[in-house]
């Protein structure tokens, strides 16, 4: 969507309102001088001065004051500042649309799964009160057996961000199977930064009986990794200004939290990131495509409802991208697992159905890779998986 527009109406009304606050100001202060002169003069004259003369001083000031026209500058400066702020919100309407329900079709949603999401979402982002209200008021208890779960995880998180590591090792110990076989390697950064602590406060014998105990079971993997910890111990209280001072850099904080949420969620069956907030950003992307389309097919609205595939594709980012999706060329249908993608042996790829329709569904009668000159047995077709 093309915001310039947008910006720079929105520039336009900020510098009337400062403009517009300008004059005001000034005018403030022109009336506040005007009153402080008079106030002085009324002060200046002697007690036995006659009353003549605080009616004139007064009387120049109303004078003053009427010539200053403060009521019809302010309402000048005021106008133009309306005339912009009515015009800003119109141009909105008319560059967003209001109303997404266009975009909307009716789907036989299950209930209790979307519960369960939206609980889980609660918790897994830390607002446990909101997620027990939640619970109440759906009757969702099932949900609930995972407050306790997501409760430890954030109680690793808030440590690790206090630097205390020691939850998140105990953590890490009881799962190190789990981890190793994930390919993680969360243990050895956990114990890195305890190293560095260790090390920051000068306590060298301690950093070095840490190494052998806790970081040398994992000298086959990361050997490289271990051996520019030790030679960090040289640089012990200048490790700023040594050639290791990367080890320092907050940044290893903030992702060892990323990476101590990613991990605790997969050891739980859950992705790393939240299913709803995830669903909620694909669709905001998606929607503009939508709501176009439904303007095109306003008079299918049945078409639409009953439609099972969108003919038009939604380009979403490559952080919504989570497995491969494959469009058999031939019936230009998308692959599952009833009709999965079959590799031939010529190396092209056709669904099961497409290559029971080439062959007739004869197992043993060879029929044409309709890409190339080859003759192809089903028999020597090989099932692939998304």
């Amino acid at each position: 969507m093309e915001l310039k527009t947008i910006k720079d109406a929105f520039d336009r009304l900020t510098k009337n309102q400062k403009l517009s606050s300008s004059k005001s100001q000034e005018l403030i202060e022109q009336i506040s001088h005007e009153i402080e002169q008079a106030v002085s003069r009324i002060n200046s004259v002697n007690e036995t001065a006659s009353p003549n003369d605080r009616k004139f001083i007064l009387s120049d000031l109303n004078n003053k004051l009427k010539g200053i026209s403060p009521v019809s500058r302010l309402e000048s400066t005021q106008k133009e500042l309306k005339i912009a702020l009515t015009k800003y919100p119109t141009l909105l309407e008319k560059s967003f649309i209001s109303d997404i329900s266009k975009g909307y079709r009716n789907v036989d949603f299950d209930i209790h799964s979307v519960n369960q999401i939206i609980a889980s979402h609660f918790y897994r982002e830390g607002q446990f009160e909101i997620g027990d209200c939640f619970i109440a008021e759906t009757g969702e208890m099932e949900a609930g057996a995972q407050e306790s779960l997501f409760s430890e995880m954030y109680q690793i998180l808030e440590a690790v961000m206090s630097h205390n590591l020691e939850p998140a090792l105990r953590w890490a110990s009881c799962n190190h199977e789990q981890l190793k076989q994930n390919g993680s390697d969360l243990e050895l950064k956990l114990h890195r930064l305890q190293f560095l602590d260790i090390s920051r406060k000068g306590r060298r014998d301690e950093a070095l009986n840490y190494i052998r105990m806790f970081l040398a079971p994992f000298a086959d993997s990361y050997m490289t990794e271990i051996q520019k910890l030790m030679a960090s111990l040289l640089w012990m209280g200048r490790l700023d200004v040594s050639p290791y001072s990367d080890l320092l850099s907050p940044v290893h904080w903030d992702k060892l939290a990323e990476e101590v949420t990613c991990q605790f969620c997969n050891l739980l069956g859950h992705s790393c990131h939240s299913p709803l907030s995830v669903t909620i950003a694909a669709g905001v992307q998606g929607l503009p495509t939508l709501l176009k389309l439904m303007t095109v097919m306003t008079g299918k609205k049945h078409e639409w409802q009953t439609m099972k595939q969108l003919p038009v594709p939604l380009d979403l980012d490559k952080e919504f991208h989570f497995h491969s999706i494959f469009v058999c060329p031939v019936s230009r249908e998308q692959a599952s697992e009833v009709n999965p993608p079959m590799l031939l042996s010529c190396g092209h790829v056709l669904c099961k159905q497409s290559i029971a329709k080439l062959s007739k569904n004869n197992s043993t009668r060879p029929f044409k890779c309709p890409y190339c000159p080859f003759e192809v047995e089903v028999g020597q077709c090989r099932q692939l998986y998304l």
